[in-house]
């Protein structure tokens, strides 16, 4: 499994937000903001609206993307809270992918999809590379034949070292993927088999020159600080063989530890055993690699992300999720956004795949965002950026949110977290250390203390 950013991977189970002061110990629950108003707002009873948004045309001007959620891994990861399934054969998994086109192919058949351009596809999990090449070719196949993708800016996959080969890469460029996600998390084989992960550097360092002699456009690494047993040194070595490999992004996350986890019920139950970094150390880390990486000719595209100067890298599916582009979220537990609604698939196998068999859309869950909700949604996630300019909102919603924003601003201020100039926001360094913890000052008094989820 490879950790996406974006607006978090498309697709989940219950996590519930915990907030976490500086220094505090790592504690069972999630602080990172994927979404807003948070899930906890979102009803079944509400589906029949994610329906009615479907049916209507799309608003003009915005992007779509399309988000396929591949739930299959050869482990699960000890502090993964994704929907993923380690036991599914052959002919399950092609079950699945069946529903999975079926899904596509009816909502591209929508008021709200036909005839749209893609701008961004994004293949998460799970582990997408957990997938034969035969497997992969058909589900374009039978993708592509409804939501052509050839325009789009940005096709991103995500990969699991040790489930690639050199004729699943070619297949993958010549499928049109343009950027690659490798979920390393960390090069250290301790680290990786203490906390789960299915590969080891054995498997990282074969398929470096298969993706070196593939060349795809953009290589992004993803690294995790903090996972169980991470040492200082442990962690250098990471950030140094990632500086050696130069890849053209790397995506830094802090391990968290929400509820539905196997580490979260060693927490409580104090059976960890490994040393668990504390929010101080996490960030410590954090800061590190960004320091090193920008002695080594990266330079800060979010919160998250380094990118190689002078390399064009893009986050396509980044931007415009935060930008509040539409999303069809497929695949089961996977999550969207069409026409100023929000919805979610059911989050389960069988419910999921018969639900499809019966020529219906899975889902689960849904809310009507209102301007006001749409517009915090927006200004929270770009912060994630570093930096925001007021011109934008003003735009869009015809907002001075600076002003409708104020005590929000002036307590992050206060706190060292942010500095304010005439129209723009940037975020310190220590504020973007914790940006996930800030954006709550942000909510609507009646989401402040809601569950997450």
């Amino acid at each position: 499994m490879s950790v996406a950013e974006a607006a978090a991977p498309a697709s989940g189970t219950a996590t519930e937000s915990q907030p976490s002061p500086a220094g505090q110990e790592t504690q069972v629950g999630s602080i990172f903001v994927s979404n807003y108003p948070p899930f906890s707002a979102w009803r079944r009873e509400l589906v029949g609206e994610a329906l009615a948004a479907l049916d209507r045309p799309a608003r003009p001007g915005t992007p779509l993307g399309l988000y396929l959620h591949i739930p299959f891994c050869r482990k699960r990861c000890k502090f993964c809270y994704f929907r993923v399934y380690t036991d599914k054969n052959h002919d399950e998994i092609g079950g699945y992918l069946e529903a999975l086109s079926r899904e596509v192919e009816l909502l591209a058949a929508r008021p709200a999809v036909a005839g749209r351009p893609l701008t961004f596809v994004y293949f998460g999990g799970g582990t997408p590379s957990y997938l034969s090449v035969k497997q992969l070719e058909s589900l374009v196949e039978r993708v592509r034949g409804v939501l052509p993708w050839d325009g789009a800016e940005e096709v991103t996959f995500e990969c699991e070292p040790g489930t690639l080969s050199f004729a699943k890469l070619q297949t993958l460029r010549e499928l049109g993927v343009t950027r690659l996600s490798l979920g390393v998390e960390s090069f250290d084989d301790r680290i990786l088999t203490e906390n789960g992960r299915a590969h080891t550097t054995k498997e990282i360092d074969r398929c470096l020159p298969w993706l070196e002699e593939v060349a795809f456009p953009q290589l992004n690494i993803d690294l995790i600080a903090g996972m169980v047993g991470e040492t200082w040194e442990s962690w250098k070595k990471s950030v140094a063989r990632t500086v050696e490999l130069a890849p053209d992004s790397v995506t830094i996350y802090q391990l968290e530890l929400p509820y539905n986890t196997r580490y979260a019920a060693s927490l409580l139950e104090g059976s960890l055993g490994e040393p668990l970094a504390d929010w101080q150390a996490k960030r410590a880390w954090h800061r590190y690699a960004i320091e090193e990486l920008a002695a080594h000719g990266y330079e800060r595209s979010s919160a998250y992300t380094m990118v190689k100067k002078d390399r064009g890298a893009r986050f396509v599916y980044r931007n415009s999720v935060w930008q509040g582009c539409d999303l069809l979220g497929t695949g089961v537990a996977s999550f969207g956004h069409i026409n100023g609604v929000h919805m979610q698939n059911v989050d389960g196998w069988g419910e999921y795949i018969a639900l499809l068999q019966q020529g219906t859309l899975p889902l689960g869950r849904a809310f009507v965002t209102s301007e006001e909700e749409r517009l915090t949604r927006e200004l929270i996630l770009q912060l994630k950026l570093g930096e925001l300019s007021g011109a934008p909102f003003q735009e869009k919603f015809g907002v001075d949110i600076f002003q409708a924003f104020a005590p929000a601003f002036e307590r992050l201020a206060e706190q060292g977290m942010i500095e304010l100039a005439p129209g723009v926001v940037r975020l310190k360094p220590e504020g973007l250390l914790q940006v996930d913890r800030l954006l709550p000052e942000f909510y609507a008094e009646k989401y402040r203390n809601a569950r997450y989820t």
